[in-house]
């Protein structure tokens, strides 16, 4: 059965469900899983049909791609054109919030719709008991962009998924909170290795690991997901950088402050990343139309923080 639903499944990590959840996917219906990093919108990579489906629920648009999960480093192999420096970051970071951007290899099988027309694939190992045994059970790539509408705040709840796409996806699997909260960071390998998006993994871990430094993304290219301007966006307009908060105003604080919501009282940016998606859930549910943002430093995962927060506060 394809969307739209007029159910979306609620599901539990039991065997049965896990079965379910499976079944759904291999018959080429949306299921939307925790990972890590925040809830995926699964689809069988390789079913055209199924990841069409994914870009009508989610109102995504064509020129922006998926990345591809995959249970293993072996499993990414098949799809992408693996090579030294591929091994090295999955040896150090998979399973976990990386993902890499490869050449798309010619006997790879997928949709054309998951690279949105590029030579390359973005791929990633996710960690997450859950997202593993469904990677496990399904033995197939899994599309899966984040699980909320287009532009819209990443989820990293079921309740989250459940408020932009219920009755446009057939199942939500329910693994709880995401413990990452942050999408992982992309890097390009079709050339010299490139940051294409911050997220999970802090651009100088990988440096570190590399031995170099990371080239930055060209401006206005669209090699990988997440490199759309406007994107994250809350119903809210949002100001950031804020000195001080102005009448009226929904407060997101970082450090020892009055605000409405904090995203560290303590100024740790780990937990910062973890709740900021949540944050900007609840900060839009409540009365008002703009969202102020105290400044977050922008070393480490500050660093992707920021990233999303410009996404948020960009012209739409």
């Amino acid at each position: 059965m394809q969307g739209p639903y007029s159910v979306t499944e609620r599901l539990k990590p039991t065997s049965a469900h896990m079965l379910r959840a499976t079944d759904l996917l291999k018959s080429g219906s949306l299921v939307a899983f925790p990972t890590e990093t925040v809830y995926g919108l699964g689809a069988d990579a390789r079913n055209g049909r199924a990841v069409a489906e994914i870009y009508a629920a989610k109102g995504r648009p064509s020129f922006n791609p998926l990345i591809v999960h995959v249970a293993n480093s072996d499993a990414a192999q098949i799809y992408g054109v693996w090579n030294e420096t591929a091994q090295r970051l999955a040896d150090t970071f998979w399973p976990g919030p990386l993902s890499m951007v490869l050449p798309l290899r010619a006997d790879a099988g997928l949709s054309e719709l998951v690279t949105a027309g590029l030579n390359s694939v973005a791929l990633r190992v996710p960690a997450g008991k859950v997202a593993q045994e469904l990677m496990q059970r399904f033995e197939g790539p899994i599309a899966a962009p984040s699980a909320n509408p287009s532009g819209r705040i990443s989820p990293t709840t079921a309740a989250h998924v459940l408020a932009g796409l219920d009755g446009k996806i057939s199942a939500v699997l329910d693994g709880g909170a995401c413990s990452v909260g942050l999408e992982s960071t992309i890097i390009g390998l079709t050339g010299a290795p490139t940051l294409l998006r911050a997220g999970g993994v802090a651009r100088e871990d990988i440096e570190h690991v590399l031995g170099t430094s990371l080239k930055s993304a060209q401006s206005g290219e669209i090699t990988a997901p997440g490199q759309i301007a406007s994107h994250y966006a809350p119903k809210a307009r949002v100001r950031l950088n804020a000195s001080r908060w102005e009448l009226g105003e929904k407060t997101l604080g970082f450090g020892p402050m009055e605000c409405d919501l904090n995203l560290s009282e303590t100024g740790d940016l780990v937990e910062a990343a973890a709740s900021l998606f949540g944050c900007l859930h609840k900060l839009d549910e409540m009365t008002g139309t703009q969202i102020a943002v105290a400044p977050i430093p922008k070393s480490g995962l500050g660093a992707a923080i920021n990233d999303r927060l410009n996404r948020a506060a960009a012209p739409r």
